[in-house]
């Protein structure tokens, strides 16, 4: 028992953590915080890999070929679909769905799982998602809300659009990243994490009702709270 503490001890002590975000303004404050305040206990990397999933695919996967980690964070911003997800609020993401790859029949949009292209169950995906089971073993974490994501490569703003990928997916939020990370990681058999913070509505696009710097606040304060769990 005490040669298992030891060695968890030692493993938290001397993570190597990825933080990913697609733009530098989403991890700013939090770069700028471990820049000025390394934790001898924690070795954090940091990684910008430009919006959407395929440059996300891309910088991850180049990075990973690299250097090994222990755990790799998706950090960034999103759009709920639900009103009981606050703006700035921080949120959790336990599965993510690539919700645009498919085909249009007429009016309907079919995934590559309705056209058989790819299986519902095959690895990484189980039903169709790619699961997190990091997302809530975490207790640093338990204070957020667990959500359902899609990612997209156009995010929504038509009333009709919107209504219908809710029906299709029932999603929580929206992002153009975070699918691509899960599957990346889950690829290479790595822990992963993705926290984000609503800086919008999913609604017409009213620019005027965003608050992106409450968010992007709000995330910085949620990822220093929880790197700083991991080593207590």
């Amino acid at each position: 028992m005490l040669l298992f503490l030891a060695r968890s001890f030692m493993y938290l002590c001397f993570m190597r953590i990825l933080i990913v975000a697609a733009t530098e303004i989403e991890i700013a404050a939090a770069r700028d915080h471990y820049t000025k305040n390394a934790s001898v206990n924690l070795n954090i990397d940091f990684l910008v890999t430009g919006i959407g999933m395929t440059a996300t695919a891309y910088s991850l996967t180049k990075r990973l070929a690299s250097r090994k980690y222990d755990l790799a964070i998706n950090a960034g911003v999103a759009g709920s679909f639900r009103p009981e997800i606050s703006l700035g609020d921080v949120v959790n993401v336990v599965s993510d769905s690539f919700a645009d790859v498919g085909a249009e029949d007429g009016d309907k949009f079919l995934s590559a799982f309705d056209l058989n292209l790819q299986s519902k169950d095959g690895f990484p995906f189980w039903n169709g998602k790619i699961k997190n089971d990091h997302a809530e073993k975490f207790s640093g974490l338990r204070h957020l809300k667990s959500v359902k994501a899609i990612t997209v490569n156009k995010v929504h703003g038509n009333p009709e659009n919107i209504q219908k990928v809710f029906v299709k997916f029932h999603p929580d939020i929206e992002t153009m990243e975070g699918a691509a990370f899960f599957y990346v990681c889950a690829m290479e058999r790595i822990q992963f994490l993705q926290l984000r913070a609503i800086s919008n509505r999913v609604e017409l696009r009213n620019r005027g009702e965003w608050k992106m710097d409450l968010a992007i606040k709000n995330l910085a304060t949620a990822l220093h709270l929880f790197l700083n769990q991991l080593v207590k």
